[in-house]
């Protein structure tokens, strides 16, 4: 007799002879055994009391769908379109740092995995491996690159036109981290991976970076790093610039306050992330969940708005597109997923979002991504 044929993701997962954490806790628990103290401190951790990290996991537990059934939902449609580009499903893998604190191929592992599913990668500027290192692992598979605002600006336009030349599809630039958040749990541990140059790749490759430096030595790096990281001054007049000096769609990541949303909508720009940087910035602030339905009202369509910020499961991807997000970003759990097994790890990660979100929205009477805006959400 042949075997049952098991076609989709939770078959496989019940079928399957060998066990890989389901749920986030199972996923962060295994990832710790495998992970430095302090690597998975700095992954694990938020800022100050960890008051919003918890508030951002909190915030989607009331939520509640209100589903309607009786309707054809035989055939879904999970694409996007974003910026000329339609990617299969409203999934992105968000730009976590130092990726090498989880697994040595980091970024180079993830990107492959992300590529595996046709998802959206983004390149952190302190990434383990270099723009071009992920480009040439990964060939055409969609990319977008993060932006940290350097305090020579000259160096940023270089590292945004060193993503353009490499084929990445549109840039972040992170808006919240004027300066660290007050990180308790790597005080505590006395861990810096950037004083340990896990993100030193993409500077080292920068030109421009390495003719600010007196001397190219690996100490002279990182505190060249660290002299350019933090950009107080970052303002409205740094945006322009950084539209003068790329094609690429350029999107704000850490917008929380609907008046920036209006400002960044009529600044020009492309793209509205909210997020509040995963809880890992300021402590106190509103979550981001409960942020999102006040930008979607304030811009009303003018730009999409991507969100990011607690996501822990396929059910929190529904919520968040109903609540008007136009794609979702993933974070720590595909980073646990990297510690856990590599890229194979990030593809199963990625494989039982997809799968649980797909189930959710047709569960939830809907058929299509576009139309989820109609699901009604109600808070407890």
């Amino acid at each position: 007799m042949n075997p049952i044929e098991d076609k989709d993701v939770l078959l496989q997962n019940i079928s399957s002879s060998e066990y890989f954490p389901i749920t986030y806790k199972e996923l962060e628990q295994e990832a710790k055994q495998t992970m430095s103290v302090g690597g998975f401190g700095y992954v694990r951790s938020g800022a100050g009391n960890e008051e919003t990290l918890r508030k951002n996991e909190e915030s989607f537990s009331k939520l509640s769908f209100l589903p309607r059934f009786l309707r054809d939902v035989s055939e879904l449609d999970t694409s996007v379109q974003l910026f000329g580009r339609t990617y299969p499903y409203p999934i992105f893998l968000a730009p976590v740092g130092m990726q090498k604190l989880a697994h040595k191929e980091g970024e180079i592992a993830s990107a492959k995995a992300a590529a595996t599913h046709r998802v959206p990668f983004v390149l952190s500027t302190v990434s383990s491996y270099s723009i071009e290192d992920v480009a040439n692992a990964t060939g055409d598979s969609p990319k977008w690159f993060q932006l940290y605002w350097s305090n020579n600006e000259e160096i940023s336009f270089n590292m945004v036109k060193r993503a353009e030349e490499a084929g990445f599809e549109a840039i972040v630039l992170t808006i919240d981290t004027p300066m660290l958040g007050w990180r308790v749990e790597d005080i505590r541990n006395r861990f810096s991976p950037l004083k340990l140059g896990l993100g030193k790749a993409n500077y080292e490759a920068d030109p421009v970076f390495l003719r600010s430096l007196e001397n190219q030595d690996a100490e002279s790096i990182i505190q060249g790093i660290l002299n350019n990281i933090n950009h107080p001054t970052l303002n409205w007049k740094h945006v322009a610039a950084l539209k003068e000096r790329t094609s690429l769609p350029i999107l704000l990541k850490g917008i929380l306050h609907p008046e920036d949303a209006r400002l960044a909508v009529e600044n020009g720009i492309d793209g509205i992330i909210v997020s509040n940087h995963g809880g890992r910035q300021l402590d106190g602030v509103i979550s981001a969940i409960d942020a999102l339905p006040l930008v979607v009202e304030e811009i009303k369509g003018a730009v999409p708005v991507l969100f990011d910020s607690g996501i822990r499961r396929g059910t929190d991807v529904v919520k968040a597109l109903a609540l008007g997000a136009d794609a979702v970003f993933i974070g720590r759990p595909f980073i646990y997923g990297l510690a856990v097994d590599g890229q194979n790890g990030v593809e199963k990660v990625l494989a039982n979002f997809i799968e649980e979100t797909k189930i959710s929205i047709s569960l939830a009477g809907i058929s299509s991504v576009k139309d989820l805006p109609a699901l009604k959400i109600v808070t407890s």
